[in-house]
């Protein structure tokens, strides 16, 4: 048996180092990959080795994570890979001898990072650990894979050529699984099976997706767990990452030994501070774990995830008040920011939400403007987003954008038909239940193609639910993919009957899935009336209003004001809240009817 093999089953858990190729780039400028280190700044690497040695390190790995031969070919590198590979090997020794502690080596291997076939995959994962294995490594960690299949084939391509030890580790998120739908029970059983010396999770979506998945890898075969500090952004050309407090990367080492794991460190992000924390804490047999959440780990990395004021009071269960204004269909936003102040300082409505080209008809951005409310005035906003006349691309550059202008709610809809605005064309690339997708996938700090952004966004999410459908079983399909798709709470097509809600609450199961907020429209005539029944796609106006509102002649505004209110009333007993369509030209009318 190794020397490591025999640490891994007997001893205590092994600390292992940190991200070695987040920090080489941000040391050394111009490199065309990290491992391009080995060559060209030798002595930051055993630095940064000796850093994590003196830190508590027991286990250091090779700066050749990327030193693939096709990896290396997207670099013009592919010539140096037996000297990039020699020389990363060469430099561990060299940061053991002098930190002058006997630390394992392991040889760092990643994926490709492009397709192959099977046997090609594993003649390359060979060649590269017939290198490392010569120059002197104790063992191979092939990590940071999110294809199983991929990583089975490099885990046999090393067995072909070398005996030494193995960690395998995918890359999880949160829900244990890899980007490619594989979940870590699974995959734990799979690597298992190849004999390998410890199974694990490292790099993916943080701390709790690693400790996510090792409660899923129950077995025989000894764990391993090496996180990212959490997702990545940029300060000027420069990845950075979260500062997470020290005492949560011991927190995090005690809950991973409790799982089982007997190698525990880091990955991006990481630096000697994390390792020491781990290292400590693993030497305090004692210490607890203390519980972990999502709330929790945001603070603790120090990132942007604040809960909207919308998001708080759904949570709290507090009656949510909010009215719907229609953007200008001008230039200037001055009239709006007024209506918006007036609403606020009635003491009456907490939130204002804002259209985005209703009736296909072009109007102001509903997220430009609500930027503009939410500085100007104060009081948060829940803009509108169409896809009907957005790319993909267009609608991630915009929420982008609204991101950092401040707004944090989103109501994610599909947009009327264009016809309905007398338009014969619109884009559509996705629907509403796409871009909600798309919102849950920018909260997670990925873009719509599962590539990672500069930084993670915190929206609160909403969808639009038709309890008035023509198709009901189609509406129910649709508002249970948008849940499942991430949607927070909900917002109905307008109703006049909230009898409409129950039945679809029914025939959802009897509760709804998220907070729901009816819509109210204090209708002013028989003729707008006959209108919204006719002329716009989902709206069901009741026989019995039309024909109070006609008999009432010029005193409609009273009857269609006195429907909206009895309908706010009852709708304190079946929702969370309501938003009410301001009437047009008159937008503070609705202060009359709260």
């Amino acid at each position: 048996m190794s020397r490591f093999l025999d640490r891994l089953s007997s001893g205590p858990p092994i600390v292992a180092d940190g991200g070695m190729g987040a920090l080489i780039s941000a040391a050394v400028p111009r490199l065309r990959c990290a491992e391009e280190a080995n060559l060209r700044a030798p002595h930051a690497v055993v630095s940064l080795h000796v850093g994590f040695v003196n830190a508590g390190a027991e286990l250091i790995e090779t700066n050749s994570f990327a030193a693939n031969r096709r990896k290396l070919a997207y670099h013009f590198l592919e010539d140096e890979l037996e000297r990039i590979n020699s020389e990363s090997v060469k430099l561990a020794r060299r940061a053991r001898e002098t930190a002058g502690r006997d630390v394992f080596i392991a040889g760092a291997i990643g994926p490709l990072g492009e397709a192959a076939s099977s046997r090609v995959r594993r003649e390359l994962f060979g060649e590269q650990a017939a290198i490392l294995e010569g120059r002197g490594a104790d063992l191979f960690v092939i990590e940071t894979f999110d294809d199983l299949e991929e990583l089975v084939d490099a885990v046999e391509g090393v067995q072909a050529v070398s005996g030494l030890p193995i960690v395998a580790m995918l890359s999880f998120d949160e829900g244990a699984e890899t980007s490619a739908g594989v979940g870590a029970r699974e995959a734990a059983e799979r690597l298992a099976g190849l004999g390998v010396a410890a199974v694990g999770a490292n790099h993916g979506a943080g701390l709790l997706a690693a400790l996510a998945a090792l409660e899923q890898m129950d077995g025989d075969v000894p764990l391993a767990a090496l996180p990212n500090i959490g997702l990545a952004s940029m300060a000027g050309s420069r990845v950075i990452f979260p500062h997470a407090a020290p005492d949560y990367f011991a927190e995090f080492a005690a809950h991973a030994r409790d799982l089982g794991a007997r190698l525990i460190g880091g990955c991006c992000g990481t630096t000697p501070a994390e390792i020491s924390a781990i290292a400590t804490a693993l030497r305090e047999e004692r210490r607890p774990a203390t519980p972990l959440d999502s709330r929790g780990l945001a603070a603790a990395l120090g990132e942007e995830q604040l809960e909207t004021g919308l998001a708080r009071a759904l949570r709290e269960r507090e009656w949510v008040v909010s009215v719907q204004l229609d953007p200008p269909l001008g230039g200037s936003s001055r009239g709006l920011v007024d209506t918006a102040r007036e609403l606020k300082e009635s003491g009456l409505v907490g939130f204002v939400d804002v259209n985005d080209n209703a009736t296909a008809r072009a109007g102001m951005s509903s997220l430009m403007v609500s930027a503009t409310i939410e500085r100007e005035v104060g009081i948060e906003t829940i803009p509108h987003l169409t896809t009907r006349d957005w790319t993909v691309l267009g609608l991630e550059s915009m929420l982008l954008g609204a991101h950092a202008a401040g707004v944090r709610n989103i109501l994610a809809i599909t947009g009327d038909p264009p016809e309905v605005g007398e338009r014969s064309q619109a884009v559509f690339e996705i629907d509403a239940i796409g871009l909600t997708r798309l919102v849950t996938a920018l909260n997670h700090g990925e873009d719509d193609d599962g590539r990672p952004i500069d930084a993670p966004t915190s929206f609160f999410a909403g969808v639009a639910v038709n309890p008035t459908a023509d198709d009901l079983e189609l509406e129910l399909d649709r508002f249970r993919q948008k849940v499942d798709a991430g949607a927070r709470f909900a917002m109905t097509q307008i109703v006049f009957d909230l009898d409409e809600l129950d039945r679809f609450r029914d025939a959802l199961g009897g509760e709804w899935p998220i907070p729901v907020l009816a819509g109210i429209f204090p209708v002013t005539s028989y003729r707008l009336a006959r209108r919204l029944h006719d002329e716009v796609p989902g709206i069901v106006v009741p026989e019995k209003l039309q024909q109070a509102l006609e008999s009432a002649g010029s005193q409609a505004a009273e009857i269609g004001m006195a429907h909206a209110r009895d309908l706010v009333a009852e709708a304190r007993e079946q929702t969370d809240g309501v938003y009410i369509v301001a009437p047009y030209r008159r937008p503070l009318s609705v202060v009359e009817l709260l």
